[in-house]
């Protein structure tokens, strides 16, 4: 079997089916090859889309791949796989090169920067794994790596594919066993286990904060059945949002430190013990609190870390500590009026009115069901969607950590393809859509649908509220003319709440195209939560 054959067996045995990109002379071959094994290649526009793309589709897959020419390629798609490593998005990056045979005397071959492993060392900085596949024998071995370690780890591996290694033939390995020391130990296990028991129920409000790994462990069920069985609630992080679905009685909305909800924030800063299952402390989601966060009340549990208060414990797996609390025969009474997210009736909303953000959000709000996922870009998209209400856990997808913008369009691409039942609802900006909205064009090569409901609110709002001046505007488009571009899709621009709502009647009807719906919002206008996050940490 050759290189590229056996890669594409291994990704399509993971359920990869799709493989983003844009071809060079480097990665023909392999491209070649993928098509005959039976992947589809999703050609975009941009490397950027395709690494966007494939972020998407991994978090809702479970793995991905992306497949580029050397260094004009690959180094474009650094900032999507370094997204992908911030926010743990299991990504197989695959990469055309030059030949082994043609890098003999250095020759200043087309696209090579500096020495032949310059994009070798730029991706050893992003990924779990890089390695250049040039020894036929070990070349087998090498792809098992990648793709175990990715999964292992829930972040980006790569692999660069000299372009005379493309069809040389590999010694096939066995399924390979890289060591024994991802078991938990069970002593720690254990130890862990009842120190953690003992906790909680000596706390008299505990509350669970459920962030992003959840999700990517693949634990939403057990997240669920923890809260049932023991009655103790759960908070959610806007990168782990919809971690469960927020119409469980046990939910309590997002805990976002500065720009969530008064009523969460207070409930979490009352909490004498939080359960921190999968939570990346970072300083959107901690570092706006009002109070420092007290480690000495807090069961910290991460796929890299597990500490009970000060207390650090080693060689114990994420996985079996959060499906070992559901054997601990944990009992709390719910708390009375425990806060919980409630979806305003569009019915209060004045139809003739201008669309302002909040009614925006509120209109949206009143169209999500089991059916949808959400796509929010960075900006007033993704602080306006902490008070959307996801009907069914990874139903929304946003890069809340890493936050580059521009991300959505293409992550739509992604998810329309892992989740093909799925209507995605993509909430971007115009800063975002200018970044990356060529990437429609995929969606009408490919036949994809999703939803794009464009803020124009005349350029970079979350900045203006912290510091206004001429580098936060933007030319304004004729955005609802792309479809003339692209010479497909069906677009609209709305001003009043009625045009918003029956805008999105039509394109949920009419689902035989994207639709594009330009909201013409107010450039002063803010959300409740860029409100809320400006008030509290603005000195």
């Amino acid at each position: 079997m050759t290189t590229t054959q056996y890669l594409a067996r291994q990704l399509l045995a993971h359920k990869v089916l799709h493989v983003f990109g844009v071809p060079g002379d480097y990665s023909l071959k392999i491209l070649d090859t993928f098509i005959k094994e039976g992947l589809q290649i999703i050609n975009t526009c941009d490397e950027q889309g395709a690494g966007f793309a494939a972020d998407a589709y991994a978090r809702l897959n479970g793995l991905s791949a992306v497949c580029i020419t050397y260094c004009v390629g690959g180094l474009k798609v650094t900032n999507p796989i370094a997204e992908a490593y911030a926010e743990k998005s299991p990504v197989l990056v695959i990469s055309g090169a030059p030949g082994i045979s043609e890098r003999k005397k250095d020759p200043l071959l087309h696209h090579k920067v500096k020495d032949f492993n310059t994009q070798l060392k730029v991706f050893e900085a992003l990924t779990v794994f890089a390695a250049i596949l040039e020894n036929p024998r070990d070349i087998g071995e090498q792809i098992l790596k990648a793709i175990w370690l990715a999964l292992q780890y829930k972040r980006p591996a790569y692999l660069e594919i000299p372009r005379d290694m493309a069809s040389a033939e590999i010694a096939i390995p066995d399924e390979i066993s890289l060591s024994g020391d991802f078991h938990s130990d069970p002593k720690a296990l254990e130890e862990a286990l009842t120190e953690a028991k003992q906790m909680i129920e000596t706390a008299t409000q505990p509350l669970i904060l459920a962030d992003v790994e959840i999700q990517r462990f693949g634990l939403q069920k057990e997240l669920e059945q923890l809260t049932e069985t023991t009655g103790i609630p759960v908070s959610a992080t806007l990168l782990g949002k919809s971690v469960i679905a927020e119409t469980h009685p046990h939910y309590i909305g997002v805990y976002e430190g500065a720009t969530g909800s008064e009523e969460v924030c207070v409930f979490f800063e009352k909490s004498d013990c939080l359960i921190l299952l999968g939570v990346f402390m970072t300083d959107i989601t901690l570092g706006s609190t009002r109070s420092v966060l007290d480690m000495g009340k807090c069961i910290y549990a991460t796929s890299e870390k597990l500490m009970i208060r000060h207390h650090t414990f080693e060689d114990v797996r994420f996985e079996d500590f959060v499906r070992g609390l559901l054997s601990l025969n944990i009992r709390k009474t719910l708390p009375q009026n425990l806060p919980h997210p409630s979806i305003r009736s569009i019915d209060q909303i004045d139809e003739n009115q201008r669309v302002s953000v909040n009614s925006f959000f509120t209109i949206v709000n009143a169209f999500l069901s089991s059916q949808t996922v959400v796509i929010a870009d960075v900006g007033e998209s993704l602080f306006g969607s902490i008070d959307l209400v996801i009907h069914e856990s990874t139903e929304f997808i946003s890069p809340a950590y890493y936050a580059s913008v521009g991300f959505s369009i293409p992550a739509a691409i992604g998810a329309a393809l892992a989740k093909p039942h799925l209507i995605p609802f993509v909430i971007c900006g115009d800063g975002a859509f200018q970044m990356t909205g060529i990437e429609l064009s995929t969606t009408c090569r490919y036949k994809l649908h999703p939803i794009i409901l464009l803020l124009n609110n005349s350029g970079y709002s979350t900045e203006r509220i912290f510091l206004d001046g001429p580098f936060n505007d933007l030319m304004n488009w004729n955005y609802s003319k792309i479809t003339e571009l692209l010479g497909c899709g069906r677009s609209c621009v709305v001003k009043t709440n009625r045009e918003l709502k029956e805008a999105i009647e039509r394109a949920i009807v009419n689902r035989d195209s994207f639709w594009l719906i330009e909201v013409v919002i107010d450039a002063a206008d803010r959300s409740m939560a860029l409100r809320r996050m400006a008030q509290r940490i603005m000195p």
